[in-house]
């Protein structure tokens, strides 16, 4: 750090009876008092550079005793006011960057101007801030973090010291490290760095790195933070992932909530207040009230670049965000940016606390929900193309410079949009997201197939993650009635289940029996696919041979037995078929009359007419396209035995 020493007398300031005095020959003639504490000294050395104490004093009449001057308002107190006295007496004084600004304010105040005196306090002072205490990153950011305080603040911007601090760091942040003087270590984080045997060699390369400045700059106060990002974001030279690093390392260091809540518990709200609580003396609503302010700044600072800020960084600030209560302009913003970005997120990091006062979910589901529309509405809607040229000149041949704009548009629509490799990565995170919160004793069935048809069904390859996370939702909510469980399987593809959710799933009795015919029909299906043009059956599992029997199902025949409108299954239970996809026949199917087995919908699913004429006319089509499929899949096998 930088210094500069002024006067050549040594101190002969003492305290005597609580009264600040200087060792003379010559009797004090001028008390002055500030904030409490009381000088004697002498009205030469002091009026002769002072011109508000020369003002002061002629305001009153000589009476011949010591002259009693009041300041109660002086910037600095009664350590800054000493520093000037005993300049004002040539003795010596060190300045640096840690009263530098007190010190400049306190002469401001007292008119120590070159109209008094040539070479006074303020010129000298001025002279080395701009000289020496701006040309140093340390002494910058010391000289800046000195001007918050509540006595100096005001001072400090009439005076320009604030703004001037904030473009010193500005410009040593756009400008190469190598260029910037740093007084010492510029990271108390490097301590481990310095006790190394090469501790020199080691920050030097350190500070050389592009992120240097963003540990020095957290340690200021967020309005002061603020505005030096402000100044750096508007140099145009610092690279967006550098602003969003700086940006994490600040929140980590004034925020930590974001960092011990991310393990993807829930707390209830006195967990959070207790959290939020610390060691002095303010309340933790006065905490919380700084915390949110905080973080609503960060996202206000936000790079606008996608990518320029972690997806989990993003989420971990929308979880602090309900937990702090912030605007909601906030948590729209951070919703609209994880979206951009959501292939990114893990499961822990969409675990994001529900702290409303209208439900008792563990979970926030409809932020998530938020969060999941924003990702699948990427692309969708065609923005405006660029405006056609009124002129008909520029109409008949278009300039290089609008052909420019309409690539660049292009571009920018196309890198807007999802990819399909991104939504398929979306759609697994939902599965297992569901998963986690279908535990959740308070979270409505409609909000759990909300967000699970949320997903595309080109997205999901199986269906296994989603059948857990309906197997899950069954076992915490025993109470749902025959038709939720039927709606909520409806959101489940048997087609798409592998061999071993397919066994899980026949055995699963809190399912409804029409979902375990189906899921065994559609086995037995593939076995029979899998066969393939030999006439052969595939080998099934003995216990889906077993579950098959049990429902009137021959697996060891070569075309299994088609099932009959006699099979023991409840009216309610009947369950559709719709997609069923089978190798295509080689011969001509025949209809079996036997396949007229009720697989019908459910009666609001129900879009069948009930009108004699309406079915003949579906008869002499062809049978739904359910049994269609079914006869193609029989027929197949029928053929093929034919042939052996």
């Amino acid at each position: 750090m930088k210094f500069m020493k002024l006067g050549s007398r040594p101190d002969t300031f003492y305290t005597a009876d609580s009264v600040r005095a200087v060792t003379c020959e010559v009797s004090s003639d001028l008390i002055i008092q500030v904030k409490g504490s009381r000088y004697l000294l002498h009205k030469f050395p002091l009026l002769s550079k002072c011109l508000r104490l020369q003002r002061l004093c002629s305001e009153s009449p000589d009476s011949g005793q010591p002259q009693i001057v009041q300041l109660p308002d002086f910037p600095g107190g009664a350590e800054t006011f000493e520093l000037c006295a005993k300049f004002c007496y040539g003795m010596t004084i060190t300045l640096s960057a840690y009263n530098i600004v007190a010190a400049r304010c306190a002469a401001e105040y007292l008119q120590m101007t070159e109209d008094v005196e040539k070479g006074n306090l303020i010129y000298k002072l001025e002279v080395f801030l701009n000289s020496c205490i701006l040309h140093g990153w340390k002494d910058s950011i010391v000289t800046l973090q000195t001007t918050k305080s509540m006595a100096l603040c005001l001072w400090a911007e009439d005076l320009a010291i604030t703004s001037r601090c904030i473009e010193a760091i500005a410009s040593k942040v756009l400008s190469h490290p190598s260029k910037v003087s740093l007084s010492h270590s510029h990271s108390r984080r490097l301590r481990d760095d310095v006790s190394s045997c090469n501790g020199t060699e080691s920050m030097r390369h350190k500070s050389t790195s592009k992120g240097w400045w963003a540990e020095d700059l957290a340690e200021l106060t967020i309005d002061l933070y603020w505005r030096a990002m402000i100044a750096i974001k508007s140099g145009g030279k610092t690279p967006s992932n550098l602003i969003g690093d700086a940006l994490k390392i600040y929140a980590s260091r004034w925020l930590p909530s974001i960092t011990t809540k991310s393990n993807g518990h829930a707390k209830n709200k006195k967990e959070e207040s207790q959290e939020l609580s610390d060691s002095d003396s303010d309340s933790a609503s006065e905490i919380a009230s700084k915390h949110r302010l905080l973080l609503e700044s960060i996202v206000s600072l936000l790079p606008a670049e996608r990518g320029a800020v972690s997806c989990s960084f993003l989420l971990k600030l929308l979880k602090a965000c309900n937990i702090l209560n912030a605007s909601c302009s906030s948590k729209s913003e951070l919703a609209r940016r994880v979206g951009l970005q959501l292939e990114e997120a893990t499961v822990n990091d969409l675990l994001i606390p529900s702290l409303s006062h209208t439900n008792d979910m563990a979970y926030d589901v409809d932020l998530v929900m938020a969060i999941l529309e924003q990702f699948m509405s990427q692309g969708q809607s065609p923005p405006t193309s660029p405006p056609r040229m009124r002129m008909i000149a520029c109409e008949r041949r278009r300039s290089r410079s609008a052909e420019n704009i309409d690539f660049e548009f292009q571009e920018s629509r196309r890198s807007s949009s999802a990819s399909h490799g991104s939504k398929l990565k979306v759609a697994k995170l939902v599965d297992r997201y569901l998963q986690e919160v279908a535990r959740d004793v308070n979270l409505p069935l409609s909000k759990f197939i909300a967000l699970a048809e949320a997903i595309p069904d080109f997205a999901r390859h199986d269906h296994d993650d989603l059948y857990r996370a309906i197997d899950t939702y069954l076992k915490a909510h025993p109470e749902l009635n025959k038709s939720e469980r039927k709606r909520l399987c409806r959101i489940l593809d048997c087609k798409k289940l592998s061999m071993e959710a397919c066994m899980h799933a026949a055995q699963n009795e809190l399912l409804p029996l029409r979902v375990v015919v189906q899921v065994l029909f559609f086995e037995q299906a593939r076995a029979a696919a899998s066969g393939g043009g030999n006439g052969k059956v595939a080998d099934i599992p003995s216990n889906i041979k077993a579950l098959l029997k049990a429902h009137g199902i021959d697996p060891s025949s070569k075309h299994p037995p088609p099932l009959s409108t006699t099979t023991s299954i409840h009216g309610d239970d009947n369950w559709s078929v719709n997609g069923l996809k089978t190798p295509k026949p080689t011969t001509t199917a025949t209809r079996n009359p036997t396949l007229r087995m009720k697989l019908a919908e459910d009666k609001d699913m129900d879009n069948i007419t009930n009108d004699e004429n309406g079915r003949a006319a579906s008869r002499s089509k062809g049978i739904n396209q359910p049994k269609r499929m079914l006869s193609k899949f029989w027929s197949t096998n029928k053929g093929v035995t034919g042939k052996n």
